[in-house]
């Protein structure tokens, strides 16, 4: 199966994994370390979605064999 709806599961745990991280990190004065944890998160989901577009475009690709 091409498309994991436990990917769907994993990006939306680590979303809420930032906002907790982020909330007790602000709560204890140290926002600009939350700010840092917060992109750190969004690059790493992001690195994940590229890889699955990624793999999408090889899947059309030899599909349509170009």
């Amino acid at each position: 199966m091409l498309f994991d709806v436990g990917i769907l599961f994993k990006i939306g745990a680590m979303g809420i994994l930032l906002m907790v991280i982020e909330k007790v990190l602000e709560a204890n004065g140290k926002k600009e370390i939350a700010s840092l944890a917060n992109l750190a998160g969004v690059v790493i989901i992001l690195v994940t979605v590229i890889g699955m577009v990624a793999n999408l475009f090889d899947t059309v690709k030899t599909m349509f064999t170009l």
